[in-house]
């Protein structure tokens, strides 16, 4: 791969786009994220703990913030070393840092409520749809049937940003190819990720899951041939700029979810000073002046700069496999601190994850969304009986309709259908799911 394609400056479906003077296309990219509806909603979405009111636990929008803060920063130092190296002109790397920061700001955006216990819960009740066996979830092409079974809020995200919003249809955000590359966590559709045999699945880090829906396949395919992504059997490889955008989310969902289960209580003070000491190197800082809390706050952020360090080291030492195409771990697992970050994930898996409170609060986000579907199904139902024609629908569902202000555009089968219920589930808040689920159930 190369960087004059990677770092590709033409907008998705506008080839004429002329970059201005004083903004480069990546920071618009970034601006035109931060400034959209499906952004500002992530202020409302869980990062790990549901419907808390502890005002300083993180939600996903300032995850999404600190994600860009930290994969720039990675992203400035790999820039740096590649000017060294004679891979980037001086001022590329400006453009590196930019896309990495547009790209992280986004990687969360297709996030549906309650986290990925809600994508869990979409995915459940499709399933259950589709085993009933009865219309609107009959009539799907059965190959299709796991852009739903497992819904996945990455290629949710790619729907958003190159769909759903701004130019409707016609490439979304119009977003650079560069960023959308770097935005693709997982370049394959759920029905050739099915098909490939299980060796070829998990012998690549993108093949863990898929990250685009069919409908938005050909829309990929021109972001990945601007990009020069090596293309596979109905599939590409990761573009470099993947493994820094996943790397920044890693070290921050690590470190900060131990920062906030120690304020949520979750966690002893001393079980969580312990493992970000560890993380930052053991630091021999004078503490004794601080709060408890002002000492978290200190070691996470020399953990977050120790960890950014030992990332961008593992993108160098690995660089010949990244840009082939062949590089298949996170960077965290690929780095000198790889130890402590799997010792991290084991207290989380076991400590944090299996709390009482945050378990209670799935549980119930789970029956808010199974009631969310449940209850505009019916809508969705009457619209096939009316062959598509909004004007002919009956008095309730039309009335669901104004309620919910429900998106009937391009919805004209059962495909389309499906995914206008997705696009309304997945793309609300917590608290407004709880509301809706509470008016369709008549609570």
């Amino acid at each position: 791969m190369r960087w004059e394609e990677l770092l590709s400056d033409q907008r998705l479906r506008d080839p004429k786009y002329v970059e201005g003077k004083t903004r480069s296309i990546f920071v618009q990219d970034h601006d035109r994220i931060v400034f959209s509806a499906p952004f500002r909603r992530l202020a409302n979405k869980t990062q790990v703990h549901p419907l808390y009111h502890h005002d300083h636990l993180h939600h996903r929008l300032i995850h999404s913030v600190e994600v860009g803060s930290v994969g720039r920063s990675i992203a400035m130092r790999v820039g740096d070393w590649l000017i060294g190296q004679g891979a980037l002109a001086r001022g590329e790397d400006h453009d590196l840092s930019n896309a990495v920061q547009a790209a992280c700001a986004a990687h969360d955006i297709g996030n549906p409520p309650f986290g990925h216990s809600g994508e869990a819960a979409i995915g459940g009740w499709f399933a259950e749809g589709f085993d009933r066996g009865q219309g609107l979830l009959a009539d799907l092409d059965a190959g299709l049937r796991d852009e739903f079974t497992a819904f996945e809020g990455n290629a949710q995200g790619f729907r958003i940003l190159a769909q759903l919003e701004m130019y409707r249809g016609d490439g979304g955000m119009r977003l650079s190819k560069g960023v959308l590359g770097a935005f693709m966590k997982y370049p394959v559709t759920a029905r050739t990720l099915a098909a490939l045999p299980e060796k070829t699945r998990k012998g690549y880090a993108g093949l863990k899951k898929f990250g685009v829906f069919e409908g938005e396949r050909a829309l990929f395919a021109e972001v990945a041939e601007g990009c020069g992504l090596p293309a596979e059997d109905g599939w590409w490889r990761r573009h470099p700029l993947v493994f820094i955008v996943e790397a920044a989310d890693d070290i921050c969902y690590n470190i900060v979810d131990l920062e906030d289960a120690f304020t949520s209580g979750d966690l002893p003070f001393e079980t969580v000073c312990e493992a970000l000491d560890a993380l930052a190197g053991r630091p021999n800082r004078d503490t004794g002046g601080l709060t408890r809390t002002e000492h978290i706050a200190l070691l996470r952020s020399l953990a977050i700069g120790s960890a950014i360090a030992a990332c961008t080291q593992a993108f160098i030492e690995n660089y010949e496999a990244i840009m082939a195409g062949s590089f298949s771990k996170p960077l965290v697992d690929a780095s000198p601190l790889a130890g402590q970050f799997a010792q991290i994930e084991g207290i989380a898996k076991d400590r944090i994850f299996t709390s009482a409170r945050k378990t209670e609060l799935e549980v119930s986000g789970r029956q808010v969304i199974r009631n969310v579907l449940t209850g505009i199904l019916p809508v969705f139902e009457d619209f096939a009986r009316v062959d598509w024609d909004a004007e002919r629908l009956p008095g309730p569902s039309a009335q669901i309709v104004r309620a919910l202000s429900l998106d009937l555009r391009d919805v004209n089968g059962p495909e389309s259908a499906l995914h206008a219920m997705t696009d309304f589930t997945s793309g609300m808040t917590d608290r407004y799911a709880l509301q809706i689920a509470r008016m369709l159930s008549g609570l």
